[in-house]
């Protein structure tokens, strides 16, 4: 089995390193361990899990944010978008956000 590469795009890359500070200054958990383990659950489902899903074709109007897209359903309230293109065995992250977020009307 040939080893599959997964990359974020810089601003991606900010984002998720940003992410557990946003998540717990907005009160979202009660406590940072809990932010970062939020955080680390939704990368290890891109870098491990995602390759595993179904990936879907991003619609015409969200092109912007990449090719395909995969969602990772965080809990009852939350669903991740993950938008990347793909080359053989290699992924590259291109857009994240949420269903909280109203960018996604066409999904």
């Amino acid at each position: 089995m040939e080893k599959i590469t997964v990359q974020y795009l810089p601003e991606i890359e900010i984002f998720i390193n940003n992410l557990s500070d946003v998540l717990f200054k907005k009160e979202y958990f009660s406590f940072y361990e809990y932010a970062e383990n939020y955080v680390d659950q939704l990368t290890f489902f891109i870098e491990k899990e995602m390759i595993n899903f179904p990936h879907k074709t991003t619609p015409k109007a969200l092109k912007k944010f990449g090719s395909n897209y995969a969602f990772y359903k965080a809990n009852n309230r939350t669903t991740w978008y993950i938008f990347f293109e793909k080359k053989a065995n290699r992924y590259l992250i291109t857009y994240l956000t949420n269903n909280h977020i109203k960018d996604l009307n066409e999904l």
